[in-house]
């Protein structure tokens, strides 16, 4: 058996602003911080094998509280940008409740909660899942099918696709699933991924 736990970076300043982050390297709050720890603490009784991350400071940065909080030993850790969030191209940077104004609430709707729907110059939920499986397979995968345990720290979106891949959600109900910031989920996984518990911290 092996154990696989996820979490989204504690809250960032974007965030915070509610504004569409996206790729935008934006760093953590106070209360972030916080969080993190908070998830730390939570994840003391844990042992873990490997851990891995985006490319973003965010996400790097809440890996390394919690690793730090839960007093857990040494490991290596992988950065790679297929675990970045969703890239919101065009309205990065933007305030929500102003984008709403902008290009209408029933517009951002589509863009914020279609599967395929991508913004202007951005990525839609599927073609974010496009690049998280493929790196999970590769290289996570193999590590807990060898009985490895592992943590990722991540993004609300990116995580949402690998929650959908692992639990074998429609894309009607990844649309529905929220991602509190800094809150671990726990994946007990047999040697074939095959789920034989989930549960939140």
């Amino acid at each position: 058996m092996a154990i696989l736990v996820i979490f989204r970076h504690g809250q960032s300043k974007w965030n915070l602003e509610n504004k569409f982050t996206g790729w935008v390297d934006i760093e953590l709050t106070e209360k972030g911080k916080q969080e993190a720890k908070d998830a730390g603490l939570k994840l003391q009784g844990y042992r873990f094998d490997a851990g891995f991350t985006s490319a973003l400071a965010r996400a790097k940065e809440t890996l390394q509280i919690v690793l730090e909080a839960g007093r857990h030993p040494v490991i290596p850790i992988t950065a790679n940008p297929a675990l970045n969030e969703r890239m919101y191209g065009d309205l990065q940077g933007l305030n929500k409740v102003d984008t709403i104004q902008r290009f209408g609430e029933e517009q951002v709707k589509i863009w914020r909660r279609s599967y395929d729907v991508a913004p202007p110059n951005g990525e839609s939920l599927k073609d974010t899942a496009e690049r998280v499986i493929p790196y999970f397979e590769t290289e996570i995968a193999p590590m807990l099918k060898s009985g490895k345990n592992v943590v990722i720290a991540a993004h609300g979106n990116s995580l949402r696709a690998l929650i959908m891949h692992l639990e074998k959600m429609t894309a009607e109900q990844i649309l529905k699933f929220e991602l509190g910031t800094a809150q671990p989920r726990v994946y007990e996984l047999d040697q074939n991924l095959t789920i034989l518990k989930v549960s939140n911290l």
